[in-house]
């Protein structure tokens, strides 16, 4: 079941830190500071705080590590941005997939072997919700979210900022020829089973298996849309 937007409260706080973000000008692997000084900064109560770092993680703009902080996952304003967008311009979608290729099953790999068990339960609630979603926008929202938390799992820093510029410039290149035949995916579209065969080899710690499993999913998705891989 997918979680309920943020209150009010928390809109304003969420804003608030993408403010403190930008300004600070935090890139990727960036740590921010702690709660207790994020809740004195922006003047707001614990709950409300965490509600709005929630909010943040789910858009893959930060992500958590237990013990350890909270983190930037993507720039939030600083130049490079930019330059991103307009690579994303100049490459075509097939291309796009191809790169993930190379990128994206080693990722899947490194998260069996170093994936902890809050990683794996990331990794399976948004494999659920992507099976979940009522139309093509929230289900390509929660795959997007499915192929992070994999990328989270892996537990590195650098290949976790490579999978986020990757995706940076994956969404600045045109995906419009791409149309839909109905209003949502249907109960055996395959990157459903596709999706749960790379959570299990994950669970399962077998790297050979999930970089195999990413490889075909995302081979598949590419003949799918573009006829091609």
């Amino acid at each position: 079941m997918l979680m309920e937007p943020p209150s009010t409260g928390s809109d304003r706080t969420v804003g608030a830190l993408r403010a403190l973000i930008a300004d600070g000008c935090y890139g990727p692997g960036d740590r921010l500071p702690p709660e207790r000084r994020l809740i004195a900064e922006l003047g707001v109560t614990r709950n409300t705080l965490r509600k709005a770092l929630d909010a943040l993680e789910r858009e893959g703009a930060i992500w958590r590590h237990v013990g350890k902080g909270t983190f930037v996952a993507r720039d939030a304003g600083c130049a490079t941005v930019g330059g991103f967008l307009d690579l994303g311009r100049q490459l075509t979608p097939v291309k796009t997939m191809r790169a993930r290729l190379c990128l994206e099953p080693a990722i899947a790999r490194e998260a069996a072997i170093n994936a902890s068990t809050e990683a794996i339960i990331r990794v399976r609630i948004a494999r659920e919700r992507a099976r979940e979603a009522s139309n093509w926008k929230l289900y390509e929202e929660q795959d997007d979210r499915f192929h992070r938390a994999v990328a989270e799992a892996a537990d590195n820093l650098l290949l976790l900022s490579l999978f986020d510029r990757l995706n940076e410039v994956r969404r600045a290149v045109a995906f419009g020829t791409v149309v839909r035949q109905t209003e949502r995916p249907d109960a055996n579209h395959p990157s459903f089973a596709e999706h749960d065969a790379i959570a299990a080899a994950i669970e399962a710690r077998d790297p050979a298996a999930a970089q195999e499993t990413m490889r075909r999913h995302i081979g598949s998705v590419s003949a799918r849309l573009f006829g091609e891989v």
